[in-house]
């Protein structure tokens, strides 16, 4: 990681009045710096446009300028709630994609619990925690995706927030099937036979063939998806066949790799959609 000026970020000393708290700010060419060096070894598709939004409930101002400077950083729009209980109303009636909740603030811990209902199934919302010291237990036991303690560490807070949006990915990603049009080259018992791809999620392919593929069959798969180079790997069984050619085939076993590339692909067309 290159070398970068600190983050200055006044005290509570240095700002009068609560209307210059929430007007406090980052030396943005040193921000600017920490991030790029910070994220040099991420994937290229890693900042992809994305539409995400969290909310921060917390009157900790100078966390929450912390946290809002690097959520923005991260294409990820942050909506600030000083209230547990009008945070948990707004929820009810708003998507929200992760939630960042201050433990120390009277009220977190019920909103917390309350928050249990939205946390259930493939679609839970990811919960990050953050509080002083006199909070940390209470904090590893509440069942968080996340937590980390104050004040905050600029480079720890990266990484939770980037597994938090990989978790968020992840859900958003399960059952999406973008459509393409590519060749994919099949393999069945013993026999090769070239089909075209039509569509593709994480957890299979469609395809369209001339030839008959009989269900349950075990295939090998080899394809390449549009603006990108890698040859994807994958062994597969035939899940479903309709009579007009078209052919469902699920993924049973895929290389790490491949899974990468795959999973890289659908969300940088996600939210180009």
């Amino acid at each position: 990681m290159g070398q970068h000026n600190p983050i200055v970020i006044p005290t509570l000393s240095e700002v009068e009045g609560e209307e210059s708290a929430v007007a406090w700010t980052y030396n943005t060419a040193a921000a600017t710096d920490y991030f790029r060096d910070l994220w040099a070894d991420y994937p290229s598709d890693y900042d992809s446009p994305m539409t995400l939004e969290s909310m921060v409930v917390s009157r900790d101002w100078q966390e929450v300028s912390v946290l809002e400077c690097i959520l923005g950083g991260m294409q990820i729009g942050v909506a600030v709630e000083s209230e547990p209980e009008e945070a948990r109303r707004k929820l009810s009636l708003t998507k929200i994609d992760a939630i960042v909740v201050d433990y120390d603030l009277t009220g977190a811990d019920a909103l917390v619990k309350k928050l249990e209902s939205l946390r259930r199934g493939d679609d839970a919302i990811p919960l990050v925690l953050m509080s002083g010291p006199r909070h940390q237990d209470e904090m590893q036991r509440s069942g968080a995706d996340f937590y980390f303690e104050k004040p905050v560490s600029v480079e720890q807070a990266v990484h939770t927030f980037a597994a938090a949006r990989n978790l968020i990915l992840r859900g958003r990603l399960r059952y999406h099937r973008q459509a393409v049009h590519a060749g994919v080259s099949i393999s069945a018992n013993k026999k090769r036979l070239d089909a075209e791809l039509v569509n593709v999620s994480r957890g299979g392919i469609g395809v369209r063939s001339k030839e008959s593929l009989p269900v349950g069959e075990a295939l090998e798969l080899k394809f390449s998806l549009p603006g990108r180079n890698l040859v994807l790997q994958a062994r597969a069984t035939v899940a479903w066949q309709k009579p007009n050619g078209y052919v469902g085939m699920r993924f049973e076993e895929i290389p790490a790799a491949s899974v990468e590339e795959l999973q890289l692909w659908l969300a940088g067309r996600y939210f180009e959609s």
